[in-house]
């Protein structure tokens, strides 16, 4: 369609606001027809709640007609939501992966003004630029942001997305623009920690669709790599192809067998690929054996070509014995993470297998005993990590998917009464360890033990307390009153110490038992919270450690 200025106007049905003939009118019509619509004045400008404001002095209540040229239609993508980006793809690309911040890309780009003048061309000399630096305008890189390579394509870019960079320099005075944009190539560039430390760039691209044919899960690696500090880029510390006789290095992903920062990236890659990683100490190895000739809190680039990888054997098909077997082979992965203190990535292979277990189906009785033996165990060995990691409340949780199945499950109530100690909850901790005795007189030892312990930490908080808040309570008669004799059970402070229960391959295993004495159960009620203990919710925990129930401040 055009109008007085000769410049045409372009619509997306259902996107655009337009008067009713037209939304109605528009899908009827053929390219390069040329049409006349006569419209009642309650399908043009006088429509009830019309998106379209007329001009001042239009007969909108007038009988009127329209000559529409249909100069072109295509399926678009609607970039921006206020339609100030639209792509017309023109030839369509490979793959489906598409740039991102803070890809580095390379594009064939003419752009036109509405009119048709052209006013950029680099068709024979691609441009190259980093998305997310301004290099090119806003509304082109959101655009080019929606391509895949070898694509081709035009964006409709209004003034509002058409921003200053070193591309167009000067932008005023345009309202509309044209691009037509050939994605040659990109690079992928990747920010693996969001604040610009660990950068992965892809050098050579591999084979296969990013990211469904990349390790992402435990597998087999094997990879040639060379380590450079990243201040001396000649001084190389290690190279397969040297230092190994030219063998690629491999390792299990989710082991903990390269540092951290490495994995990270190599999780990312495709078969063939060669990319280059820059790392932070604290990613490369400040937190991992380091080379000799590594110092320490240097930053490293690693030169890094994926070979190909192994995923893990699929259990589908295996016997119940066989699976069981696979199992403890990844168990005890987990088990000596969690000796090396790598308490996250045991965890990680604890729940992998809790996963893992959900499509196993004994067969029979024995099978159901050692599984759920199995199962106990590893909910228990998850516990343990968040035990390790300080998160008190997770690892109960973990406990209690142990306790609910099997209530008199010792090793569960012991790793509970801890956890429930180190989070400062003493009242069921002591619950928990004089339980073990009334279910398991064996396992008097290590109750009495935890009780001792459970004792020591409560007078240590008792300790911390009346030295915290001395002289709160020197007042004179009258000044404080309701004031309870019986010293109060509920000391729920969460400033503890960490664990340390020993985790070993018998105890995960189940076959070690803690045994403490027996001792009656107590009751405990719990109180109604007053004033204060509403107003300062810890305000009750310390004066339960002074020794007082119940108290009013006058």
């Amino acid at each position: 369609m055009q109008r007085g200025k000769g410049i045409p106007l372009r619509f997306v049905l259902g996107k655009s606001k337009m008067i009713l003939g037209f939304a109605e009118g528009f899908p009827t019509m053929l390219k390069g027809e040329i049409a006349m619509f006569k419209m009642e004045p309650q399908i043009h400008y006088a429509e009830d709640d019309c998106p379209v404001t007329a001009p001042n002095g239009f007969p909108k209540d007038a009988e009127l007609q329209f000559e529409i040229e249909m100069l072109d239609f295509f399926k678009a993508k609607v970039v921006a939501e206020d339609l100030g980006v639209v792509k017309k793809i023109v030839e369509e690309g490979k793959g489906w992966e598409t740039p991102r911040e803070p890809y580095e890309v390379t594009a064939r780009i003419t752009a036109r003004t509405g009119d048709g003048k052209e006013i950029l061309h680099s068709k024979e000399v691609p441009y190259f630029f980093t998305l997310g630096k301004s290099e090119v305008p806003k509304g082109l890189e959101m655009g080019i942001g929606t391509m895949v390579r070898k694509e081709k394509a035009t964006i409709y870019v209004s003034c509002t997305y058409l921003t200053e960079s070193s591309l167009m320099p000067q932008v005023e005075g345009l309202e509309e623009v044209h691009f037509e944009v050939e994605l040659v190539q990109f690079i992928q560039v990747r920010d693996m920690l969001g604040d610009g430390r660990l950068i992965k760039r892809r050098v050579v691209d591999g084979r296969g669709e990013f990211p469904m044919d990349c390790p992402l899960h435990d597998s087999l690696l094997r990879v040639h790599y060379k380590g450079m500090l990243l201040d001396e880029p000649k001084s190389v510390f290690y190279d397969t192809q040297i230092d190994n006789d030219g063998e690629p290095l491999e390792f299990c992903s989710g082991e903990g067998l390269v540092p951290e920062g490495f994995e990270m990236c190599v999780r990312l890659m495709l078969p063939g690929e060669k990319s280059v990683v820059t790392c932070p100490p604290d990613f490369a190895y400040d937190k991992f054996p380091r080379p000799a000739n590594v110092p320490e809190g240097a930053h490293v680039r690693w030169e890094i070509e994926l070979l190909g990888f192994e995923v893990p054997k699929d259990w589908t098909g295996l016997t119940f014995k066989e699976i069981m077997e696979e199992a403890d082979k990844i168990k005890n992965t987990g088990n000596r993470l969690f000796k090396e203190g790598k308490f996250e990535l045991a965890k990680a292979k604890y729940e992998k297998l809790l996963r893992e277990y959900n499509h196993v189906h004994p067969q029979d009785d024995e099978e159901g005993k050692i599984f759920a033996n199995s199962r106990s165990s590893l909910h228990l060995n998850v516990a343990a990590c968040y035990q390790k990691m300080g998160e008190y409340r997770k690892s109960i949780e973990a406990c209690n998917k142990v306790v609910d199945s099997n209530p008199v499950h010792v090793k569960a109530l012991y790793r509970r009464g801890m956890s429930y100690m180190l989070g400062g909850d003493f009242d069921d901790a002591k619950k928990d360890f004089e339980k073990m005795v009334t279910v398991d007189k064996s396992s008097e030892p290590d109750a009495t033990a935890a009780l001792l312990k459970l004792k020591q930490k409560e007078q240590e908080i008792e300790k911390k307390a009346r030295k915290q808040f001395k002289g709160l309570f020197d007042k004179k008669p009258g000044e404080i009153s309701e004031v309870g004799a019986e010293p109060a059970d509920d000391k729920n402070v969460s400033d503890v110490a960490g664990s340390e229960e020993p985790v070993t391959s018998a105890d995960r295993d189940g076959s070690r038992k803690p045994s403490p004495r027996a001792e009656s159960e107590h009751a405990f009620e719990e109180e109604r919270p007053g004033l204060i203990g509403r107003l300062w919710p810890s305000a009750r925990r310390i004066f339960s450690s002074l020794g007082l129930n119940r108290c009013t401040i006058l």
